[in-house]
């Protein structure tokens, strides 16, 4: 069936929060709390009754201080981040990370390995071959990236650099799980198994701080802010001691991760708004913390209700809706799927987006259709989402 049939009359009515916005399912700039940015335009105008607002308050004064004291001490609060780690802030996106790690911590004649599973994956692999040997360990790309490879798939160099790995692929929808006996997932983080004493490097821009993370397992963490962190404008890069001071070659001292360890993330004008936006993040991801109960756990347990209600919806449609990722590599944060022809997925999209469900166009690479369910969307808007997609199966199927 090539065309589909239009929303009836009682399907019409607008999805919205409770304050009135709509349910903002895009892969990045994601939604974020309303809690934060109702706090947000608060401190535009005038922070911490300062009499100006963060935008101009400068980065070497006491406001900012505080800003940037806090977000350092919420981010290790989270995770219990030890000391012999380091939290940097930078600019660039997640994309500068990809030729600053090798520029950082690659000797030219030494490989470093990567494992690549996705579009970004395979970016950090393009991106790092200016500083030398490169080693590809492990590929999706021969079922176009519908799963993540087994422990024993990969094959490592000798004595590589870094393993290089992203979390979670936000085009395929695919991430790395650990799977029960029976093969079938169980939603919690597993990493690549690197050679011994070799550090790994992880992308983990869109989940980052979805479930529990222990980063005494990298070496390396980074992760553009506007995913699951705060707005874009400032990359997260979590490095370990012995990793920030490591000098493999010559750079200019505003590419060296040692430079912003020491100046605590202002060798220079820092982006301080959207710091500030993160810093603002992390005290909402803390307070999910019950008693008894971390906030990560929390917020977890969340994300496998949210990502539940709509693999249903897929698993439950007959084929009329298919997903792209095997269903142990399924991701939390990005959902894709495809209606059994490119016209509904067009009609998929239009009406979802007239019914307050917006952002659902996949990616140009990958087409149908892309739900992502980052920390701050709310299960309303998941549960209003399976619905619309239950009708709108049985209004096309």
């Amino acid at each position: 069936m090539s065309t589909a049939a239009p929303a009836h009359a009682n399907h019409a009515a607008v999805s919205r929060t409770a304050s009135g916005r709509i349910f903002n399912f895009s892969a990045g700039p994601g939604c974020l709390p309303e809690e934060v940015l109702a706090q947000v335009q608060k401190d535009v105008f005038n922070i911490a009754a300062t009499g100006i607002g963060i935008l101009e308050h400068s980065h070497r004064g006491k406001a900012f201080d505080r800003v940037l004291a806090e977000a350092m001490h919420d981010f290790r609060a989270i995770s219990n981040l030890p000391e012999n780690y380091h939290v940097l802030f930078m600019t660039g996106g997640a994309s500068s990370q990809n030729f600053l790690v090798p520029a950082n911590l690659k000797p030219q004649d030494q490989p470093a390995d990567y494992i690549t599973t996705g579009y970004w994956a395979e970016k950090s692999l393009e991106h790092a071959r200016p500083y030398g040997v490169l080693h590809e360990a492990a590929t999706s790309k021969d079922r176009n990236h519908s799963y993540i490879p087994a422990d024993g798939q990969a094959r490592y160099s000798q004595a590589p650099a870094y393993v290089h790995f992203c979390s979670n692929n936000t085009i395929y929808g695919t991430q790395w799980h650990k799977a029960d006996a029976a093969g079938a997932c169980t939603w919690h983080q597993r990493d690549p198994v690197a050679p011994p004493g070799v550090p790994l490097v992880c992308d983990m821009s869109s989940d980052i701080y979805s479930r529990p993370v222990d980063f005494t397992r990298y070496g390396l963490v980074y992760a553009g802010a506007q995913k699951n962190l705060g707005a874009a404008g400032t990359t997260l890069v979590v490095i370990r001691d012995d990793l920030a001071s490591r000098k493999v070659r010559e750079l200019p001292w505003l590419l060296r991760y040692e430079t912003f360890a020491k100046d605590e993330s202002r060798p220079n004008t820092p982006p301080v708004f959207a710091i500030h936006i993160c810093g603002l993040v992390f005290k909402w991801i803390l307070s999910h913390a019950q008693p008894g109960r971390h906030c990560l756990d929390v917020i977890h347990e969340r994300n496998i209700r949210k990502a539940g209600h709509v693999y249903q919806a897929i698993d439950s449609s007959g084929n009329f809706y298919r997903g792209h990722a095997d269903k142990n590599a399924r991701s939390l944060m990005n959902i894709t799927f495809k209606c059994p022809t490119p016209a509904l997925d067009d009609a998929f999209c239009s009406q979802a987006a007239a019914q307050g469900l917006d952002g659902m166009k996949g990616h140009r690479s990958t087409g149908g259709m892309r739900a992502s369910m980052y920390n701050a969307m709310p299960e309303d808007g998941c549960k209003a989402l399976a619905q619309f997609m239950k009708d709108f199966a049985a209004r096309n199927g």
